[in-house]
């Protein structure tokens, strides 16, 4: 993980890799941490961490399966955020998520699944009630359905990770 991969077991990280390190904490507003040790952090934090362990490794395709499991709502914001600025830089960036209340404004592009691939391509193409009733059965009335993404809000307006209401499947 991290740098260790580049370095090999025995050598110690010089003043580049710990700039480095240091950077992708800074990403994630995890910077004052950086001299804590590991179990010191909270679970929220500890996934930050984790994340930045992956930054540094600058691989042009980033994998991560549930990075927003058991986070707070203020965590959850920072880790999208960097993960739509790395997109928008160029990296491919591959999220395993279950929470179908957030794909539509986290998203742009979706691979349902169950078992096996029932559908995949832009987020607005593949987001519908016929896929979402072929994964989940009919077991939906809890799950909302698509809708367009809210408009942005002026400066100032509504809070960091709120999500718009949404209407109920047909």
């Amino acid at each position: 993980m991290g740098l260790y991969g580049k370095l090999g077991w025995f050598r110690r990280p010089g003043a580049a890799a710990r700039q480095k390190a240091m950077d992708a904490l800074a990403e994630l507003g995890m910077q004052d941490y950086a001299e804590r040790q590991i179990s010191q952090l909270s679970g929220g934090q500890q996934q930050r961490v984790f994340i930045a362990r992956a930054l540094v490794q600058d691989a042009p395709i980033l994998i991560l399966d549930e990075p927003m499991a058991g986070v707070d709502a203020t965590t959850e914001a920072v880790i999208i955020d960097l993960l739509k600025r790395l997109r928008d830089g160029g990296r491919t960036v591959i999220v395993v998520h279950h929470d179908l209340t957030t794909v539509q404004s986290y998203f742009d592009w979706l691979v349902m699944m169950n078992v096996r691939v029932i559908a995949q391509g832009p987020v607005a193409q593949v987001y519908t009630p016929e896929n979402l009733r072929a994964a989940y059965g009919r077991h939906l009335a809890m799950i909302a359905a698509p809708v367009a993404p809210a408009p942005p809000l002026a400066p100032g307006e509504g809070e960091p990770g709120t999500m718009p209401a949404r209407a109920p499947l047909p």
